[in-house]
């Protein structure tokens, strides 16, 4: 079953659709709400909204993005997608060993969620946008230090995700060791539909990896493709670490990393040695087909004026000094 989200005027609805018959309303209920719900059940109330008379023809709907995740946990399971941006962002080749031990992520910004056809605005200072091709598993039933097996059953639905980059930012702030920040916070776009699961039993392989083509495309010219078999990691898997002395909750939000092939344009500029194509500008479209899911497009616009500015870190002082000072005139024991 296919839930997505329609913008109307008098605000947001919920909705499902039967094949290409047109989109069923779900009113009052939100697909976050069908998700906690559980698999089941959301099936059930998408199988009455089907049954009902009121449908919502395709030419005309603005579809937002399909849920508001509680939390985005970004993996990287492709290794060709590490030898090249490792190669345009740090200057090293090959995949570090760390990377095979487990399925790494980190945390992104839920709350810069957009949807299909959506701006994503230059945030200030970047000159090197990029975009980032990804499948998302979206949770629907709680659970902790979950065994691969049973992390499987927690998985509610798939969805595109685009985690888009500010590549200039991102390569300085890394250099701090804590991951990426500043460069990756501003903007994530997902949808256009939320698929559920069992959409997907007859095109997983026999090791639990998802047999799904993936195609990026920049202004209509094709720059990427790969299968979801080239992951290192099922997504049972990856959640499956994320619950580790730890919780997924109905709502999050885990993404695959981004395809190898093409998926992102840092990964063709570390293996071109150059920044062919170019970083994205304002005006140009980004569209990601995910067969069984759908596309996603959006386009880039510039921002209309400056951030307001934040100091640099003031230099060391003299510590040890400070220190004493502060605490010979201090109550503190000691």
């Amino acid at each position: 079953m296919r839930f997505g989200t329609v913008l109307q005027s008098e605000g947001h609805r919920s909705a499902v659709v039967e094949s290409d018959a047109g989109w069923h309303p779900i009113p009052g209920v939100a697909v976050l709400d069908l998700v906690r719900s559980g698999l089941a059940e959301a099936i059930a109330i998408g199988s009455r909204a089907i049954q009902q008379e009121t449908v919502l023809p395709d030419e005309g709907l603005v579809f937002d993005a399909p849920l508001q995740p509680t939390t985005i946990r970004d993996f990287v399971t492709f290794a060709e997608h590490v030898e090249g941006v490792r190669a345009s962002m740090q200057g090293e080749s090959g995949v570090p060993d760390a990377w095979y031990d487990a399925p790494h992520f980190y945390f992104t910004n839920p709350h810069t969620i957009s949807g299909p056809n959506a701006a994503v605005t230059i945030p200030d200072r970047c000159e090197q946008l990029d975009f980032e091709l990804e499948v998302a598993a979206v949770i629907g039933r709680a659970g902790s230090d979950l065994s691969v097996k049973e992390a499987g059953e927690h998985i509610f639905g798939y969805t595109i995700l685009n985690d888009w980059s500010a590549r200039d930012i991102q390569r300085r702030e890394m250099q701090v060791g804590l991951g990426p920040a500043k460069g990756k916070d501003f903007a994530n776009t997902i949808g256009p539909v939320l698929v559920t699961a069992d959409e997907f039993d007859d095109r997983t392989d026999a090791e639990g990896f998802l047999a799904l083509g993936c195609v990026a495309e920049v202004n209509g010219v094709e720059v990427g493709r790969d299968v979801l078999q080239n992951m290192g990691w099922t997504f049972p898997a990856m959640i499956a670490y994320a619950s580790r002395n730890s919780r997924v909750e109905p709502g999050d939000v885990l993404g695959s990393g981004t395809m190898g092939n093409g998926g992102c344009l840092a990964e063709l500029w570390g293996r071109r040695g150059r920044l062919d194509p170019p970083p994205l500008q304002p005006g140009d479209s980004v569209t990601l087909t995910v067969e069984g899911i759908g596309t996603l497009s959006n386009t880039v616009v510039g921002r209309s004026g400056a951030a307001p500015g934040v100091p640099a870190a003031r230099r060391a002082r003299d510590r040890d000094a400070l220190r004493a000072a502060h605490f010979a005139a201090s109550t503190v024991p000691g």
